[in-house]
């Protein structure tokens, strides 16, 4: 946490990743951030992973920081509440539809400054998971070995949304803050991810070769990589992309004639073209793959280490989360009271600040917790009146 937007309110209505992450972030940042839940708790509230007393440990982590009013939106009165927060704040993100009660120019009616990001499925606003845009942009069928697609596990299309959306928001308040219009910035999940391959030259790819790339299994386009297993059995991935890097890779298998016999063979020199070691992967894969079979991962580790070679062995998440260099002593994590109760490292900002000191993780809320406190600071009900909408179960309180 750190404190670089304090005195920023943004006003979020959302569920699932992308859209609660553009909130996460911005939290994590020091913005207030205020979600508004249905009472009880909205579609994404007991999403898996869940503990054994059905607490949502997705819903927990991606909402830390936040504080939660819960209303009734399924009646009118709800719905107007959300409506007045909204515009009391000035700024909202959300993925409800573009259409209906939480359309921008409904919302903006009375503050027409207001900055609305809202996140989508497809531009034209039929729905889509990040599950399906990947789909759709081809991604599972250059995965994997084939002839099947293989799906990615990583919603990779809904976090870049998110941070995508957080950017957006501070790029429409800083237009807002210079020429005091408002604006509504649409941020589609199919859009975020057919750009993003378009950015990364796939388009301009496929349609220079007028055809698909080929599938490489662990191979990397482009680049001399691919797994390896070493003699006692660790399967580690070995990555390089520069002259150096290449060179103490040989130096620290002990490869370089043998290398350069193959160069010679060839008729090229690998020594300054990734292109070039990419094309004969496969006349240099054997030999890779008998000297990294003929050691250990530690002395083989050792090595790729003191030459600067990139590797990592291959583990599994719950490896990752008790290195203690990954999660323990890194001090993006720290401890919070989750409300699930289940005692565990929390993220907060991923960003690293030296000039400001950095602060702890805070937890997220519980559903309502916040309602009566952001009720009566921004929209100055009363008591009585909160009381009364409790009452009424209009609004929902922790």
């Amino acid at each position: 946490m750190y404190d670089l937007l304090s005195g920023l309110s943004v006003l979020e209505a959302s569920s699932f990743v992308a859209s609660p992450s553009a909130g996460l972030y911005c939290a994590q940042l020091g913005a207030e951030v205020i979600r508004v839940d249905q009472v009880g708790g909205g579609p994404d509230f007991h999403r898996w992973p869940v503990t054994k007393n059905n607490d949502s440990l997705y819903w927990e982590n991606l909402n830390r920081a936040k504080k939660s009013v819960a209303l009734d939106l399924s009646r009118p009165e709800g719905r107007e509440l959300l409506q007045q927060m909204v515009r009391a704040t000035g700024q909202l993100i959300t993925n409800f539809p573009a259409k209906g009660f939480m359309a921008h120019e409904v919302l903006a009616e009375g503050r027409p400054d207001l900055v609305t990001v809202r996140v989508m499925g497809w531009a034209d606003g039929s729905p889509a998971l990040d599950y399906t845009v990947n789909n759709a942009v081809g991604y599972p069928m250059l995965t994997g070995p084939g002839p099947e697609p293989v799906n990615h596990v990583l919603p990779a299309w809904d976090l870049l949304s998110g941070a995508y959306a957080a950017f957006a928001l501070l790029a429409a308040l800083r237009r807002r803050a210079e020429t005091g219009a408002g604006s509504e910035v649409r941020i589609p999940l199919s859009d975020v991810a057919i750009g993003t391959v378009a950015n990364v030259g796939g388009i301009a790819e496929v349609l220079y070769e007028g055809a698909n790339r080929p599938r490489l299994g662990n191979a990397i386009y482009g680049l001399f990589g691919r797994d390896f297993v070493t003699a006692d059995g660790v399967r580690t991935m070995l990555a390089v992309v520069t002259p150096r890097q290449w060179s103490n890779l040989l130096a620290a298998l002990g490869i370089a004639d043998e290398v350069a016999a193959l160069e010679a063979k060839l008729g090229v020199s690998f020594a300054r073209d990734d292109g070039i070691r990419f094309t004969h992967r496969e006349a240099l894969f054997p030999i890779v793959e008998k000297a990294v079979g003929a050691r250990s991962h530690a002395d083989l580790a050792a090595a790729f280490d003191a030459g600067g070679v990139v590797h990592s062995a291959y583990r599994t998440m719950l490896d990752a989360a008790n290195d203690p260099e990954l999660v323990k002593n890194n001090p993006i994590f720290g401890a919070t009271d989750n409300p699930s109760g289940f005692s565990y490292p929390a993220a907060g900002a991923f960003a690293t600040v030296p000039q400001l000191e950095r602060q702890a993780p805070r937890p997220a809320p519980r559903n309502g917790q916040h309602s009566e406190e952001v009720l009566a600071s921004l929209l100055s009900l009363s008591s009585g009146e909160i009381a009364r909408l409790i009452d009424a179960g209009i609004v929902g309180n922790a």
